[in-house]
Parts: C-alpha cells; structure tokens; sequence
C-alpha cells in the first residue's frame, strides 16, 4: 500500500533526532538548496518570513568553531538576544533531566560528574564534528513573533533534511554570543539570532546517536473543550 501525506509526516517526526555525531563528508549543494527550498513554505505571521539563514561550508566551518569554541571553553558570559528559560520547574525540569540522564548514560559519564558534563556542552561548538552550520536570524523590530516564526523555519528545515538523508541538531547554545556570530559573519545590527542547525551526515557508528527522547502522551498536552 502506497503511504499517506500523514503517514509520510509521522516518518519524519518519528525517525528524525538530534545528531550528536556527523561524518566530516560535506552535503552536496543542490541537496542544502532543496532543504532551503522546501523550508522557504513555512507558514509565518503575515507571511513575514522573518528568518535569514546563512550557511557555514568547509573552511567558513572551521572558521566559525574557531570563534565560538574559546569563547565556551573560557567560560564566557552568556549574552543571547532572547532570554533564556528563567527555570525549568515541574514536568518540565522532569522532562529536561531525563533526556540529560539518557545522553550521559549512553555515554557512560556518571551522575554528578560535572566535569564531563561541562565536557560535553562544549560539543556543541565543535559543532558535534558537522560539516556545515545553519545560523538562523530574525528581525530585531519584529520581536517575539519573528521568533517565533523562525521557530516553525527550523522544524521545516529539519524535517526536509530528514527526508533527503541528512542530520541534524538544533542547538540554541550557538545563540549564546550573538554579539560575536553577527560579527564574525557582518550581519547588520538588527539581526537578532534564534538558533543555529548543525547538519550534514550521521555518524551511525558513534553510540551517542543511538538512544532516543521520549515524548509525553496526548492527555499530557491536549485538552478537549465542548
């Protein structure tokens, strides 16, 4: 039997995960242009499409890790143009927890080793060894709802490379020195940064991409009225 529009959709969300470990192999451009493409038909405010996404390749990568990695690495302030969560509380520290739990355990780091925690965050800019980056921008005036927007980018962008093959990780820590990212890249003052995507190959090899996050079931999120 032929698959159905949502059977086709349930795939996708079902098999895509954040990668924590790439190949070095680079996607092909016709390949990233067709991510973009497909992307480019979220829906947005007022058909604002707010997001601008620049795309890090090969050496422009490297440059960019070069940047970020020892400004992490020395423990530099944060200063994100969004703020951060003021807490995790409630289900939802249970729930953050628990998938922290699932990535140390799968690398066997043990609880309350803070080193290796603070280890690990650092992957994140190396980028997780992925050969290209996606920095995804909003624009400043358009606030919480450019965000927003962007937000709903970003899921697109990671359901069309799963459908090509590709990984991917979305990781607002890249979002950490937005001062810094728009520098690095000249990008006007009134870009404000949401996330970065790094993308390209999975390592299928590597075990920290073999465990999967749960997610909560129906009664948990939905409320029927009427």
């Amino acid at each position: 039997m032929t698959d159905t529009p949502i059977d086709t959709l349930e795939t996708l969300l079902s098999a895509r995960y954040s990668c924590r470990a790439f190949r070095p192999d680079p996607v092909p451009r016709d390949t990233i242009d067709r991510i973009l493409s497909a992307a480019q038909k979220t829906a947005s405010w007022c058909n604002s499409q707010p997001w601008q996404v620049t795309i890090t390749s090969g050496e422009a990568t490297r440059k960019f890790r070069d940047v970020l990695y020892p400004l992490a690495a020395a423990g530099t302030p944060n200063s994100g143009d969004f703020p951060f969560p003021r807490e995790y509380r409630g289900v939802y520290l249970d729930r953050r927890r628990e998938s922290g739990f699932q990535l140390y355990n799968t690398l066997g780091i043990e609880r309350g080793d803070k080193a290796a925690y603070a280890k690990q965050a650092l992957e994140n800019f190396n980028f997780f060894g992925a050969p290209h980056v996606a920095v995804i921008t909003t624009d400043e005036a358009l606030g919480i709802y450019g965000a927003v927007d962007c937000g709903g980018y970003v899921t697109s962008f990671m359901l069309a490379a799963q459908a090509l093959g590709i990984a991917t990780v979305p990781q607002a820590a890249l979002a950490f020195h937005s001062a810094v990212v728009r520098q690095h890249f000249g990008m006007s003052d009134d870009r404000r940064m949401v996330c970065g995507i790094s993308f390209g190959f999975a390592d299928s090899d590597n075990k920290v991409n073999s465990y999967r996050t749960n997610r909560a079931a129906l009664p948990d999120v939905a409320t029927f009225v009427g």
